[in-house]
């Protein structure tokens, strides 16, 4: 009588190797997305450090109910109190604090930065109308078109894949 090991120890290997070739893996996601924005709308108070408006603080509640299904990992503003009541809400929802940059600093040395701290995930980065172009063109390597003083509702989002390509993605942010 025949032996059934070898028959049956086949059929294990193919068996093995049939799951093997079947079986999905869930890849790892290292690309990054880099969201910059301008602050929502701010009040006309003629201060230095304005807050939001009624709008402008919907449109900062939009902003982190877009943000709400995405891996955000980092949100930064400068230090007005526009900038950070736009942030604070996308940091509040994903359980992050907002941290704070320098604004003064180049858009080249800050976007060197963000690519080095943040390789994965998704970064929303809370500018003025003269610096976030600058920040979006600066992590793209491409041009960015100026922001006027009366928009608030660019979104740039920079995203860079596992192997290094970028895109700029431009559109309209969430309506308050």
């Amino acid at each position: 009588m025949p032996s059934i090991r070898p028959l049956l120890r086949a059929t294990t290997v193919a068996s093995l190797a049939l799951l093997a070739a079947c079986a999905s893996w869930p890849g790892v996601d290292d690309s990054s997305d880099f969201v910059i924005v301008r602050h929502a709308e701010k009040v006309p108070d003629g201060s230095d450090d304005p807050a939001l408006t009624a709008a402008g603080q919907a449109r900062a509640r939009a902003i982190a109910e877009w943000l709400a299904d995405s891996d955000v990992v980092a949100v930064y503003s400068t230090d007005t109190r526009r900038t950070r009541q736009t942030a604070e809400p996308a940091a509040q929802s994903h359980d992050l604090p907002v941290t704070l940059y320098d604004g003064g600093q180049s858009a080249d040395a800050f976007a060197a930065q963000l690519r080095k701290a943040h390789p994965a995930g998704t970064v929303l980065v809370v500018g003025h109308s003269n610096t976030a172009p600058a920040i979006a063109a600066a992590l793209c390597g491409c041009e960015v078109e100026p922001m006027t003083e009366a928009e608030y509702d660019r979104r740039m989002t920079v995203h860079i894949d596992g192997d290094g390509d970028i895109t700029l993605l431009t559109a309209s942010q969430p309506s308050p």
